[in-house]
């Protein structure tokens, strides 16, 4: 099991490892109606990415991702995206994508679920 957890703050609940396998249904919203905020989940890898769900709200630490870009959509709430010069505000069905070596944070003013596609094997919490 790959866990990882925020150095600083604790905050962050984040598996890496997937959750369903092909040929599984999966129920995306009964899964996040579940979880609380910070929990961050891979819900399936496909080919070389992986999808992620996570449920959140405040805001994640800036960071970057050296090697994969990474691709943001929002299911329920909103979210902005944080860059160096300008933040990129995400409502539901809209997406955003991240390129690699971009310094970047998200923050959700409230309960907001969005999911992530990157290539499988990056460090959620950035290098």
């Amino acid at each position: 099991m790959d866990k990882l957890d925020d150095h600083e703050t604790g905050q962050y609940d984040i598996e890496t490892t997937p959750l369903f396998h092909p040929l599984q249904h999966i129920d995306a919203g009964a899964l996040a109606a579940a979880q609380t905020p910070w929990w961050n989940r891979t819900l399936v890898q496909v080919n070389d990415a992986v999808v992620r769900m996570a449920v959140i709200e405040g805001e994640f630490h800036w960071h970057k991702h050296d090697a994969e870009d990474e691709f943001f959509y929002v299911v329920e709430g909103h979210l902005d995206v944080d860059l160096e010069d300008r933040t990129v505000g995400l409502e539901v069905g809209q997406g955003f994508t991240v390129p690699m070596g971009v310094i970047h944070r998200t923050r959700a003013p409230s309960r907001t679920v969005i999911l992530m596609v990157e290539k499988a094997g990056v460090v959620p919490t950035g290098d």
